[in-house]
């Protein structure tokens, strides 16, 4: 026989599951932007655009297979973005919280600089596409380590959120 099992209580079950599942998001996260990072150098080197000024110079989907997969990827990290910083939210993590919502600006800003840089072609845009995306890795980065350990507010001993 086998003595008596042991049971975390639901209240920690659910605190670890919020916090793996949080983990995985910010790598998830983390990922999407290595590779988009990926493609928007592969944009810069093989694809392109037509000048300033020209029918279609600003078209996404129209100037070649990279830039298309670059521009759709964009999207879904926004999309992947809101859905961490609403799951940390959820989970009630202040520095993910944080760290999420400094990583939503970053790919905002990021999808921002790269609509006007297929408007306007200018390298600033390019590098604010550049340095917004290392930002965003940077928080994702935070988070995925912040996930690892701690303990989220609302637990015994921390104070609750307000």
């Amino acid at each position: 026989m086998t003595g008596p099992r042991t049971v975390a209580p639901p209240s920690t079950q659910k605190t670890r599951s919020r916090r793996a599942g949080l983990r995985q998001a910010n790598l998830a996260v983390l990922i999407m932007l290595i590779v988009q990072f990926a493609l928007g150098i592969g944009v810069n080197l093989y694809v392109s655009l037509p000048a300033a000024g020209q029918p279609g110079h600003a078209s996404w989907f129209g100037n070649g297979a990279v830039l298309a997969l670059h521009a759709a990827l964009g999207m879904l990290l926004i999309l992947a973005a809101i859905f961490v910083l609403v799951r940390a939210i959820r989970a009630r993590y202040v520095t993910l919280i944080v760290t999420s919502a400094a990583g939503l600006v970053a790919v905002l800003l990021a999808a921002f600089f790269g609509s006007g840089f297929t408007d306007k072609l200018t390298d600033g845009y390019s590098l604010g596409m550049a340095l917004a995306t290392a930002v965003a890795l940077a928080c994702y980065a935070i988070g995925l380590f912040a996930a690892g350990g701690g303990k989220p507010l609302g637990d015994e001993g921390a104070p609750p959120l307000q």
